[in-house]
């Protein structure tokens, strides 16, 4: 009901709402907050959206955290972000609608293609984009302004702005005819000029207004013509009452004789006590200081009366004339905000093809089949804030099937390895941020990409305590694991770095194995894992769409160099240790890790020096499984299960525990 006498409408069909819809219910309750907290008309609320679960790329809060995609995880800072890189805008309302179209990347093709004709026709016009961009420097934020109109909060420097403004309109439309781009010809007919609305406020208002209306001043001389009279008036009772200060000093021979105001009794003549025995009979005392008397005249006081009114009915009437202008421009209020949302979205599109021209992006091919294919990938912050050049691009290709075999050309799931800081975070990282700029239009960092519409982009990068909710790392670690494997579908695109590093070794490699197998067989999603767990690598000989790839690393005698070039087959070594040198660790750590680290591979290792897996559960065995925890009768169980715990003593219960213990060191 809300809704509909806010619309005036009888219907919200026109919407494409259904009345039923917890939604309505929702958008009327923020309605009312709204009304009730601003106590003022809102009419430029003037329509409803709904947002669609399918017409939106979905990225959860952990994801947005680990690709840094609006704040820094260190510090919490737009710069260093992927947002902070893209933002080329020139509008505080272009800069609000790109963060919009980077936290909401589209899913339909035709909307995304759209998008990027437009910005592939702005490259290729370097003098149009240089001068919408200039023009749209000198563009206030037409949507505040707008919002400040409807609710009746403007003051005159605001509409000043806006006139500047709508100023700007007719050149930049001039701009936007004839473009071939189908997204930039509906923004040309969207645009509204509004002249009526720009040549009301400059016959108005004085050019530079003050800051508020009480000081008077605000409407332009020649507007009004009795504003004009009172202005007159005032002016030049000022100018009489410095002629009658000289009129009366000549007079009463008072050389030091000073006419001065003061809020109590208003306009008054003051004599010092020098003078006190000139002072005039038709002179009235209204004031004794110590060294000075105060008095006024009939003549005084009449004038005075004339001066202060005409001042404060020119006051008066100007702020009239001030709330009728308001009032008028408000009605200009839904024209003003679809003209503010188009400016906007050519403030981004010029923005983004600024970016795109200087840092070498190419045109994302974007398609429905799942998958990726980057030539020459770069990650897209890395890139802007190295030297130029010193970035290392790498492939990556995830999907690609060949129609001639039976085994792809590419696997669906990319298992990375290679040593710690060689690159393996930052490479999966960018294959994510640029499927999340290929889908909000954008152009990417690459020489040639092909990306697949991903319904939701999936991260767990990084490790961070949850210490208020109770959560370790870990528990964190599994938990948004969780969400991935009970929400991601065949089109998602999933990338995973160093699962199970927060718990013991073989937990850790256990976990990361299943949930590969997990999402290659079940989920069959675009997946790239990076680990340090070597043992992982022998996932492709039983996983046809899985890949191995690594970090490229040249050795020489005792050196090791990172080449940060991904290639693939699986890596030979982990070089933690030579990291831990890279790091400074004490000569003699690192030379006892390594003898330890010998023997551990040794006694861990099968005859052909690999890791001892399990084979893996038949599809049959999966079904018949009833339990994760299900474990083969152990008489020492059975016994624990049969033992009548409270009817021990403290002292009884630990010989207990001892003699078990001991059942078990003896098995």
């Amino acid at each position: 009901r809300l809704l509909k006498e806010h619309f005036t409408i009888k219907t919200l069909e026109g919407f494409d709402v259904d009345e039923d819809s917890p939604a309505v219910t929702a958008a009327g309750a923020l309605l009312d907050y709204v009304r009730d907290t601003q106590r003022t008309a809102l009419s430029h609320i003037v329509r409803l959206e709904t947002w669609r679960r399918g017409s939106h790329m979905i990225i959860d809060e952990a994801t947005r955290r680990s690709l840094e995609l609006t704040q820094t995880m260190r510090d919490g800072r737009r710069d260093n972000t992927l947002l902070g890189i893209m933002d080329q805008t020139s509008t505080p309302m272009g800069a609000r609608l790109l963060a919009d179209w980077l936290s909401s990347p589209l899913t339909d093709l035709e909307q995304i293609r759209q998008r990027l004709d437009a910005i592939e026709e702005l490259i290729g016009d370097t003098t149009t984009r240089d001068q919408l961009r200039d023009q749209l420097k000198q563009i206030y934020d037409l949507q505040r302004l707008t919002s400040r109109v409807a609710t009746g909060r403007c003051s005159a420097r605001d509409l000043v702005c806006l006139a500047a403004t709508l100023e700007q309109l007719p050149a930049l439309r001039a701009r936007l005819t004839a473009r071939q781009a189908r997204r930039l010809q509906t923004l040309e007919q969207r645009l509204e000029l509004c002249p009526e609305a720009r040549t009301s406020i400059r016959e108005t208002l004085v050019d530079e207004p003050p800051l508020t209306l009480m000081d008077g001043g605000v409407i332009r001389p020649g507007f009004n013509g009795q504003l004009d009279e009172l202005r007159d008036l005032a002016r030049g009772g000022k100018q009489w009452i410095a002629a009658y200060q000289a009129k009366e000093s000549q007079r009463t021979g008072i050389p030091n004789l000073k006419v001065g105001f003061n809020k109590v009794f208003g306009y008054y003549l003051e004599v010092t006590a020098a003078h006190w025995d000139k002072v005039p009979d038709d002179y009235i005392r209204k004031q004794t200081l110590k060294n000075q008397e105060r008095y006024i005249t009939p003549e005084l006081k009449e004038y005075e009366d004339k001066v202060l009114r005409a001042e404060d009915q020119s006051k008066a009437l100007e702020q009239e004339l001030f709330a009728a202008l308001r009032e008028q421009i408000a009605r200009y209020v839904p024209l003003l905000l679809r003209t503010a949302d188009v400016l906007a979205e050519v403030d981004v599109f010029s923005g983004l093809a600024q970016l795109a021209s200087t840092a070498g992006y190419c045109r994302p091919e974007l398609t429905a089949e799942p998958v990726m294919d980057i030539r020459e990938g770069r990650h897209p912050v890395l890139d802007r804030l190295m030297p130029s050049g010193q970035f290392v691009p790498n492939d990556v290709r995830l999907g690609i099937e060949d129609p001639a075999s039976d085994r792809p050309v590419a696997g669906r799931v990319q298992v990375i390895t290679g040593p710690n800081m060689a690159g393996k975070s930052t490479y999966i990282r960018q294959a994510a941020l640029m499927t999340i700029m290929a889908q909000m239009g954008s152009f990417v960092p690459a020489s040639e990409a092909r990306l697949g519409v991903a319904d939701r982009v999936f991260a767990r990068v990084g490790a961070s305590d949850e210490l208020g909710r109770g959560q370790s790392t870990f528990m964190v670690e599994m938990t948004e694991t969780a969400r991935i494997l009970n929400s991601a579908t065949a089109s998602s695109v999933v990338i995973l770095d160093e699962i199970g590093r927060g718990t013991s070794t073989y937990d850790g490699i256990s976990l990361a194995w299943a949930i590969t197998e997990h999402l290659h067989d079940e989920i069959q999603c675009r997946t790239m894992f990076a680990t340090h767990y070597h043992e992982l690598t022998d996932l492709t000989k039983t996983l046809k769409h899985a890949s191995n790839w690594n970090v490229a690393v040249q050795e020489s005698n005792d050196d090791v160099v990172f080449l940060h070039r991904i290639v693939e087959g699986a890596a030979g070594r982990s070089y933690g240790i030579h990291v831990a040198k890279l790091a400074g660790v004490p000569r003699t750590v690192t030379e006892r890790a390594a003898r330890i680290l010998e023997t551990l591979e040794n006694d861990h290792l099968n005859s052909d020096g690999k890791p001892r897996v399990p084979e893996r559960p038949t599809s049959q065995q999966r079904k018949r499984q009833l339990s994760l925890f299900e474990l083969p009768e152990d008489p020492v169980l059975e016994e624990i299960r049969q033992m009548q715990v409270d009817n021990l003593t403290p002292i009884q219960a630990l010989q207990e525990l001892y003699r078990i213990r001991q059942a078990l060191v003896k098995k």
